[in-house]
């Protein structure tokens, strides 16, 4: 038995209690977490903004140690530090075969089955985009576990899991972001601080931040703003005004508002690039008229997972911590157990804080 943070129906309650996870089959891994984050798309699981059979355990971020596998499992042994990948693609749809597995049509799969039972009434229950990482353990296929190279701590690696996967992707795949290029970035969570730490390595300048709290300042310029603006009703043209008059080279949404990315896309010159990383509900309708979409000749585009592949783009990302480019740590706002994921909902709710990790 582990202990876990279970989801008994969408918009209810966490609860905290004992589950029994079965040995790894074939083609499986059993993981024991170090740590896990807590990401706005957990919160959106747990209220219904995002589909996820229930009861279940949520959390997708995560890192740990292999514990045990199963039947023909080759590419990790135990004993290996692995970060969990919720978004493993078959290699075989119509989206991998052209080479965008972040798109991949089979990824949400694991998702869909029960994989574990409460441990008091044998209820079963269902892996949260499919890793379940609310818990001290796991099990999950071999094809998301990802090896975590050398020289990065195993507790800070669980971000790379998604916001820092999502963030670096959006700005180096999604947007493409040149040296030299200013860009806006809107939400300082723990994707949009991401964001700032891929625009500085990238070279980017003047970077931006925008967010509701003016409390996040201190954390958008450690992570490499040159400016910070409150969101305010002038925000686009307070942005213009910091770029001779012209708007930003791009902007990267990290809310998933419609006014946000309303303000994004006017805040991006002519000929720019606004990119959408935030996830919105469906109520989040945007409007543009004929003429602008003419007229202004920018790029709007969406981005899932950070346009990226893990297999890839993880040996990068661990490149940049081991140079000390890339900062895990200072992303992390609180260290906290299970018990405090309410809080930490509570927290992005409010737009206040970072990255949440639970460590366990």
């Amino acid at each position: 038995m582990v202990r876990a943070a279970v989801l008994p129906a969408v918009g209810a309650p966490l609860e905290l209690t004992e589950i029994d996870l079965p040995e790894p089959g074939p083609g499986q891994v059993r993981v024991r977490l170090a740590a896990a984050g807590v990401c706005h798309s957990d919160l959106s699981l747990s209220n219904g903004t995002l589909r996820q059979p229930v009861p279940a355990v949520l959390g997708h971020e995560g890192a740990g140690t292999v514990v045990a596998v199963g039947e023909g499992v080759e590419s990790v042994s135990a004993g290996d530090r692995v970060v969990l990948n919720w978004a493993p693609s078959c290699g075989s749809c119509h989206y991998c075969g052209l080479g965008e597995p972040w798109l991949c049509a089979n990824a949400g799969q694991a998702g869909g089955s029960p994989y574990a039972t409460r441990a008091d009434d044998g209820t079963p229950l269902y892996p949260g985009l499919g890793t379940a990482v609310f818990a001290e353990e796991t099990v999950v296929g071999a094809n998301a576990v990802l090896p975590l190279p050398d020289g990065v701590p195993l507790a800070d690696a669980a971000l790379l899991g998604c916001a820092v996967l999502t963030g670096y992707g959006a700005v180096h795949h999604a947007t493409r972001l040149r040296e030299g290029e200013s860009v806006a970035v809107f939400g300082v969570g723990g994707v949009g601080l991401a964001v700032l730490q891929a625009a500085r390595i990238a070279g980017a300048g003047p970077v931006v931040a925008v967010d509701v709290s003016p409390a996040k300042e201190e954390l958008a310029r450690a992570a490499g703003a040159t400016d910070f603006l409150i969101t305010s009703d002038t925000t686009a043209k307070d942005i213009r005004k910091l770029t001779g008059g012209h708007g930003t080279d791009a902007a990267i949404e990290c809310v998933g508002r419609a006014d946000t990315i309303r303000t994004a896309w006017s805040a991006t010159r002519r000929g720019g690039r606004t990119t959408v990383v935030g996830i919105g509900g469906t109520e989040e309708q945007v409007a543009f008229n004929a003429l602008e979409l003419f007229y202004f000749g920018r790029t709007l585009t969406g981005c899932v997972y950070g346009n990226s592949d893990p297999e890839k783009d993880l040996p990068v990302l661990a490149d940049h911590v081991r140079a000390g480019r890339l900062d895990l740590s200072a992303m992390v706002t609180d260290r906290i157990g299970l018990d405090g994921i309410p809080a930490a909902f509570d927290a992005m709710l409010s737009g206040k804080g970072g990255r949440a990790l639970v460590v366990f």
